[in-house]
């Protein structure tokens, strides 16, 4: 729950800023689309590192290399996604960038961060039905 509510931020800023380079200053979808994902990865990683996965004793760059890693991978798909539903099959750019995201989010960045980025900040412990047992 908490990877989604700090995805949900994360893309709030991600096409807020999209959105303006494209209405505002001109800029094409496919260009704002990495413009956008940018901000929304700085987001996403101070949010993730703090809120989702409490992993502030980590160092931060050791944490950070391998979210750049994943990061840049998501960038690539997020920008391949919009260039492949907007401009080749002609998907409103907006449109084209939520069902980019969706899949992308889900695939790609939960499971990377949860198990690579942030893996050492996994309790060693399991929650079960309300209780908690060691591993």
């Amino acid at each position: 729950m908490r990877h989604h509510a700090t995805a949900i931020v994360a893309t709030t800023v991600d096409y807020s800023v999209m959105v303006g380079a494209v209405e505002l200053c001109g800029v094409g979808p496919v260009l704002a689309t990495a413009i956008g994902a940018l901000a929304g990865a700085i987001t996403n990683f101070t949010m993730n590192r703090r809120f989702t996965y409490n992993a502030v004793t980590v160092r931060a760059s050791s944490q950070a290399w391998r979210y750049a890693l994943v990061s840049a991978a998501s960038l690539g798909l997020n920008t391949a996604g919009e260039y492949l539903f907007h401009s080749v099959l002609g998907v409103q750019y907006l449109a084209a960038r939520v069902v980019t995201s969706a899949i992308v989010s889900n695939a790609w960045n939960y499971p990377l961060q949860r198990y690579f980025v942030f893996q050492n900040s996994l309790p060693n412990r399991r929650v079960h039905e309300g209780r908690t047992n060691d591993a």
